[in-house]
């Protein structure tokens, strides 16, 4: 297998398809049993959980942020799989020290997200299975975008945290999906990736929607008061305030298929004329 170069800027050569694979990002796990990868998936952190017939038999190394380096070297994998942003510089540093080849991702665009199933295939060995995978995406990808150029977009806030509240700015994954499908996210230009925002702010912006992802902060139903005071804003006042499963939103690889099916409609229903 020829040497590719990961987004940390390091090639990984691997003289064969990997048998022994240690995931520490959710949707990395779930993207490699979409490749066929279940089998050789040893280890696994506490925040995947799916595919959930596969994960709970694998062993748990730790979070991505503090995994359990030893209990990854005892599980001896000849590849582990990492990202920029949900992991840490140090860890990989680690590993790769103990001569574990190290696979590290970021992918920032839905476009990059769907790449990267062609890239995991292409170091796992699985490319036949990656093609399958991309022949559904890529078109489907080209629909929403171009369904998207001929509509206004949607006003969106996406909050990420509560106390304080923190969104996102137009250099994330999430920003990227939210356009992709239609929306138009209020606090786009913001510098800091992961902005802290005053519900005052929010209400000056006069979003036409408010979806409240259970992840990574989990927010339910009794956090839709925090919004009632604003009733003048037009997603209070139509109602268009929405608890929404996260995943859709944020996680790479063959889930984006789901999303690009359901998040148009979720936004584009959501369109006012105030």
């Amino acid at each position: 297998m020829a040497a590719r170069v990961d987004a940390s800027g390091v090639a990984l050569p691997l003289a064969r398809p990997p048998r022994r694979i240690v995931s520490l990002v959710p949707s990395i796990t779930e993207t490699l049993c979409a490749l066929g990868l279940a089998d050789a998936l040893v280890g696994v952190t506490v925040y995947c959980v799916e595919p959930r017939d596969v994960v709970g038999g694998k062993v748990r190394v730790g979070g991505e942020k503090d995994p359990d380096l030893d209990k990854i070297l005892a599980l001896a994998p000849d590849l582990v799989v990492a990202n920029i942003e949900e992991n840490l510089r140090e860890h990989v540093d680690q590993l790769r020290a103990w001569s574990i080849p190290v696979w590290v991702t970021y992918p920032r665009t839905v476009a990059e997200g769907i790449r990267l199933i062609g890239e995991l295939g292409e170091v796992t060995g699985t490319t036949e299975r990656a093609a399958q995978l991309l022949g559904e995406l890529e078109p489907l990808y080209a629909r929403v975008r171009a369904a998207r150029a001929g509509r206004p977009p949607v006003t969106v806030f996406y909050p990420i945290w509560r106390n304080p509240y923190m969104t996102i700015n137009s250099d994330t994954f999430v920003h990227d999906m939210l356009d992709t499908c239609g929306a138009r996210n209020i606090f786009s230009d913001r510098s800091e990736r992961y902005p802290s925002v005053t519900l005052d702010e929010v209400a000056a912006r006069r979003p036409d929607v408010i979806l409240l992802p259970d992840e990574p902060f989990r927010f339910r139903r009794a956090h839709l008061a925090d919004f009632a005071p604003y009733a003048d804003v037009p997603a209070v006042r139509h109602g268009r305030i929405y608890l929404v499963d996260g995943k859709p939103f944020s996680w790479h690889g063959p889930r984006i298929a789901d999303a690009l099916r359901t998040l148009p409609g979720l936004i584009g229903g959501g369109a006012t004329s105030s």
